[in-house]
């Protein structure tokens, strides 16, 4: 579908400048209705729809500043710019306390015209896309933390909620900070064990001497240090969830342990000789490539099996960039709490055009640090990390990435996969190879 032009009403009683102003906004794709009659303006508002408007301060009957009050009134999405002569331009800031973006000052040619358009148009633009990300994060409440636009992500959330049914053990695969614990929180949410625990262990995190006591508890005097009788993880999670984060890194003693455990539904604390059995839902992630690991001898083949039931695969946030927006802005609301936070257009820029090598737990902390150094609510590109705020434009992409993302984007649009072919100009049976490849 053809993309409607943006739409300008322009309000001046001079009627060489009403058309000057019209040549250049056509010049530069906007459809510009002009208005030689200030009083004629709340007709023109009840009819059409308009993204930007320039109004001309000094007319009669009715000036500029009536004007602005009758915009906002009646099309309060419509931003609007105030044209001045020099000698007016204290009320025109005026008019900017009262809602109008900017003033233009008379006389203008034609290039500064234009360059002033396009920043006011991105500005409208920006404006626009903001209030309908925040309805569509409303929309989302009740999903979780999990926010998401990308259609591979929403195929995977509603796998892993059918998944969810059962109690087969999952295998989460993703880069850190794609948000493999927050799946592994739905699929506990949306199981029949949702009122039960779900415990959380980062298996990097525990040095390994200590990892074994915090998986299956100890006795008092079990080791060193152990004063009393202590409860582990399986136990905490009995008739829940257990998540295993980082388990590429467990130790192959622990490894041996796990395996048991998954096998038999049974352990005993360090120390002592009484088996204790657990009903235990087994969720795992990691950010390594297991397979890799088989193969080299540094992960038990049978354990993989028997964690890997269901292996889900996140994609990073470098081939979600449709999510990228609507992430800043949930976070925003996150962070920003009671206080309205805004991101100006070069920071908005430069957010979308970087990578994200750390995923959307980069975003969530580039926003969080963004909104403490804010000034006056507004997020510049100042306020964000020098690797950001330094990209002129987007990082290049390897041909297999920009393979991946074309692939994506057409599989997106058509309406099956002979027309995704067609479009793509390879065959069918090309194409579904290349999408099995790639985990589309």
């Amino acid at each position: 579908m053809k993309k409607a032009r943006p739409k300008a009403l322009v309000v001046d009683d001079e009627k060489n400048i009403l058309n000057t102003i019209g040549i250049c906004l056509d010049s530069i794709g906007i459809e510009a209705v002009l208005c030689l009659r200030p009083q004629e303006v709340l007709q023109l508002l009840q009819k059409e729809r308009f993204d930007i408007a320039f109004v001309d301060l000094k007319m009669s009957p009715m000036d500029g500043i009536e004007i602005l009050s009758e915009i906002k009134q009646y099309s309060p999405d419509t931003t609007v710019v105030i044209m001045t002569a020099h000698g007016s331009i204290d009320t025109a800031v005026a008019a900017i306390k009262k809602g109008a973006y900017d003033y233009l000052q008379k006389p203008f040619d034609f290039e500064e015209l234009k360059l002033f358009t396009r920043k006011v148009l991105e500005h409208h633009q920006l404006l626009h896309e903001m209030a309908e990300l925040r309805e569509e994060l409303a929309s989302m409440k009740g999903s979780g933390e999990i926010i998401t636009r990308n259609r591979v992500m929403i195929e995977l959330l509603d796998f892993a909620s059918r998944v969810a049914e059962s109690s087969i053990s999952v295998l989460i695969e993703g880069e850190s900070g794609t948000g493999k614990e927050l799946v592994a929180h739905y699929i506990h949410q949306k199981s029949g064990r949702s009122d039960k625990p779900f415990i959380k262990v980062n298996c990097a995190a525990i040095p390994e001497q200590l990892l074994e006591s915090e998986l299956f508890g100890h006795v008092r005097g079990a080791f060193t240090g152990a004063l009393k009788d202590r409860q582990g993880r399986f136990e905490m999670a009995d008739g829940g969830t257990i998540f295993l984060d980082e388990i590429g890194e467990l130790s192959s003693s622990i490894q041996s342990k796990l395996l048991r455990v998954l096998q038999t539904k049974d352990f005993e604390r360090i120390g002592e000789n009484t088996t204790r059995k657990v009903d235990v839902r087994v969720i795992s992630a990691t950010n390594r490539n297991l397979d890799e690991a088989l193969k080299e001898g540094n992960f038990r083949e049978d354990l993989f099996y028997r964690l890997n039931g269901v292996r889900i695969k996140l994609p990073p946030l470098r081939e979600r960039p449709e999510d990228v927006p609507i992430l800043i802005h949930h976070f925003l609301s996150k962070y920003s709490k009671d206080r309205q936070v805004e991101i100006s257009q070069d920071a908005d820029k430069a957010l979308k055009a970087y990578r994200w090598s750390g995923n959307v737990r980069e975003l969530e902390n580039v926003i969080e640090r963004a909104v403490l150094l804010s000034v006056n609510g507004i997020i510049s590109s100042n306020h964000l990390p020098d690797e950001i705020r330094n990209i002129s434009e987007p990082q290049t992409l390897s041909l297999e990435e920009a393979e991946k993302i074309q692939i994506k984007k057409v599989l997106q649009i058509a309406k099956d996969y002979d027309e995704a072919a067609r479009i793509l100009g390879v065959d069918r049976k090309t194409l579904l190879n290349k999408r099995k490849k790639f985990g589309l």
